[in-house]
């Protein structure tokens, strides 16, 4: 099963995504994107590790390359965040990379491997601002793997003010 989980920032997205992993009995992983930069990062990566334990995850950091994740086949993956990996993959450089694609075919390779994948995402692009063009083409990236993810999971839920509306499934 797939599940996206998606809405605005700080809506309850991540704390609604690690629910579905509470009854679960296989191996839990939690996939982490986001890449540390300074010592704060760190040190909010380390905070998280502890919590997640605690909940029965394994941390797994994949910045890039997520359809490559070290971790059992058959395990239940909460990827944490879409936002963050697509930031990573498409800013490598000095250039911008259209890299849409190529992270739907890690996702596909992904779900075979698992027995629940639930993805979180952001909802970003609603506010009516025209940005500069490394934005804009992150937008719009965003949106289409969103898009896509979207056609192929069995759930879709958005989270509002904390509350998860079901939208697909």
């Amino acid at each position: 099963m797939m599940i996206l989980v998606t809405g605005g920032s700080k809506c309850g997205k991540s704390r609604y995504a690690e629910s579905l992993f509470r009854n679960r009995t296989e191996q839990k992983i939690y996939l982490a994107a986001m890449q540390p930069f300074g010592e704060e990062a760190h040190t909010a990566i380390r905070r998280h590790r502890i919590m997640r334990a605690e909940k029965g995850f394994l941390t797994v950091e994949q910045y890039t390359d997520i359809g490559r994740a070290d971790f059992p086949d058959g395990s239940a993956v909460l990827l944490e965040c879409m936002g963050n990996l697509l930031a990573n993959e498409m800013f490598r450089g000095d250039k911008i990379i259209d890299c849409a694609d190529k992270i739907i075919s890690d996702i596909q390779q992904l779900y075979q491997r698992t027995s629940l994948l639930v993805i979180v995402t952001n909802q970003v692009g609603s506010d009516g601002i025209t940005y500069g063009d490394g934005t804009a083409a992150y937008i719009s990236a965003l949106g289409r793997i969103n898009q896509k993810i979207a056609l192929a999971a069995d759930k879709v839920i958005e989270c509002i003010y904390g509350i998860p509306v079901t939208v697909k499934g």
